[in-house]
C-alpha cells in the first residue's frame, strides 16, 4: 500500500498539487492491477538475452531444450544474425554466416538442420554493414524499420557439418518461414512478384514506398523444389506457420500497411478463414501447442503499444489481453509442451527502445478459462 507523509499533505496545499498527488496514486493503482492482470497468465518473468542491441524472434527447438533467435551483437556487423541458446548450459553460438542480414529461423523437426533469412552472398553485404556502422557512429539516430533486402534468401544450416544449403534463389525477400510439423515443407512469405514482371508505373511507385505491399505466402519442400504461391492478395502476407493439424496461419495487411489480422487455411491456399476482425495491426500469430488457440501481437490500445493477445483457434470470440507493458511486447512463441512463454519486449526501456527476449511460464488453464469467458467477436468498428 502506498503512503504518504503527514508533511507531504501540508505542502500540497493548491489543487493542481492534490491533482498530481491523486494522478500519481492513480497511475499506481492502474500500473498495480496491470501486472495482477499479466500475472494470470505469465510468471517468472525473466529476461533471456541481455547482450547486444536488440534481439527477438525466439523460436524453440522441438525438443524445447533450445531457442533458435536474432540478435544485433557482433561488434562488426551491426545486423541481426542468428543464434542458438542451450537452457542446460547457458551457451549461446552463431550458426548464421556472420555476414550480411538474417531473420526467422526455424529448427527442422526429426532433422539438425536451422532455417533463417539471409543476405550473404549478396556482394555488397559487406558495404552495407560498414555505412550503417559509419552511420551510426556519426550519433544521428532514426526509427528503426524492418528492411525488406531483395537479396534476402533462405538457407538451412546443418549442425552437425556446418554446411549451408541455399532453398530459394528469386529475386525479391524470402523469409520468415516455418516447417510443417513433420519437417517436410516449408511455408514462408515472399515479394518476388515485384521483380519476376514488369511493373506497372503505379506499382514501381508502391515498390519504393513499400516492397512488402506484394509479399505473398508460398509452400516448398523442405529442399527447396516445388515452391508454389498461395496468396494473390494486395497487402502484405507473411509471418507463416503451420499448425499441428496442418492447416497454415499467417497475418495480411490491408492495402494501406495499416491494418493487419490473422488467418488460416490449407497448405493449397484454399479454405482461408479470418481469425482476428481487430480493427488493428495484429500481427505475430502462433499455435499453443494445445491446439486450442492463437497468440498473436496487436496495437489495438495504441499505435506504438503492441501488446500479446490470445483467441480461439476458430476466431469466433473477441481476443484475450495477455500482457500490460508500454512500448513492444510481441513475437510470442509457447514452448512445445506448452507451459512456457517466449516473446520480445521492450519493457526494460519502454516506448521506442530496442527489444530483447524474454521467457515466462504460462499458465494455460487460465487462458482456456478466459477464451470460454471472451465474449463473441465484433467486426472492426462495431
Amino acid at each position: 500500500m502506498l503512503k504518504f507523509s503527514r508533511k507531504v499533505f501540508r505542502s500540497a496545499l493548491s489543487v493542481s498539487s492534490v491533482a498530481v498527488v491523486l494522478l500519481a496514486v492513480s497511475s499506481i493503482s492502474v500500473a498495480t492491477q496491470s501486472a495482477s492482470e499479466e500475472r494470470q497468465y505469465l510468471s517468472r518473468i525473466r529476461r533471456l538475452t541481455v547482450e547486444g542491441k536488440r534481439a527477438g524472434e525466439g523460436y524453440w527447438s522441438p525438443d524445447g531444450k533450445r531457442l533458435v533467435f536474432q540478435s544485433e551483437r557482433d561488434p562488426a556487423n551491426p545486423f541481426y544474425q542468428i543464434f542458438v541458446l542451450d537452457f542446460a548450459t547457458g551457451d549461446t553460438k552463431r550458426v548464421s554466416p556472420g555476414i550480411g542480414k538474417t531473420t526467422c529461423a526455424f529448427f527442422r523437426p526429426g532433422s539438425d538442420e536451422i532455417m533463417f533469412g539471409s543476405t550473404h552472398l549478396d556482394p555488397k553485404s559487406k558495404q552495407y554493414q560498414d555505412d550503417e556502422l559509419a552511420f551510426r557512429a556519426s550519433g544521428k539516430q532514426r526509427r528503426y524499420a524492418w528492411d525488406y533486402d531483395a537479396e534476402m534468401d533462405i538457407f538451412a544450416y546443418s549442425e552437425k557439418t556446418g554446411g549451408m544449403k541455399r532453398l530459394t534463389t528469386a529475386k525479391g525477400y524470402d523469409a520468415e518461414g516455418g516447417y510443417s510439423p513433420d519437417g517436410q515443407w516449408i511455408v514462408f512469405s515472399s515479394m518476388r512478384d515485384a521483380y519476376n514482371r514488369t511493373l506497372s508505373a503505379e506499382e514501381q511507385k508502391q515498390l519504393v514506398l513499400d516492397a512488402s505491399y506484394f509479399a505473398e505466402v508460398y509452400i516448398m519442400k523442405a529442399d527447396g523444389s516445388e515452391q508454389k504461391r498461395l496468396t494473390d492478395w494486395n497487402g502484405y502476407d507473411g509471418g507463416t506457420f503451420f499448425t499441428k493439424d496442418g492447416r497454415i496461419v499467417w497475418r495480411h495487411f490491408d492495402e494501406n500497411g495499416l491494418i493487419a489480422n490473422v488467418w488460416t487455411m490449407k497448405p493449397d491456399g484454399s479454405d482461408r478463414k479470418q481469425i482476428t476482425d481487430f480493427g488493428a495491426m495484429s500481427w505475430a500469430p502462433y499455435e499453443h501447442p494445445s491446439g486450442e488457440y492463437f497468440v498473436f501481437a496487436s496495437n489495438k490500445l495504441g499505435f506504438e503499444n503492441f501488446e500479446v493477445f490470445m483467441v480461439d483457434k476458430a476466431g469466433a470470440k473477441e481476443p484475450v489481453r495477455i500482457t500490460y507493458s508500454d512500448g513492444f511486447d510481441g513475437l510470442p512463441v509457447p514452448s512445445p509442451d506448452g507451459t512456457q512463454m517466449a516473446f520480445t519486449s521492450s519493457r526494460a526501456g519502454g516506448t521506442g527502445a530496442p527489444g530483447q527476449i524474454y521467457l515466462a511460464q504460462w499458465n494455460h488453464e487460465a487462458a482456456m478459462a478466459a477464451l470460454k469467458a471472451a465474449p463473441p467477436r465484433k467486426p472492426a468498428g462495431k
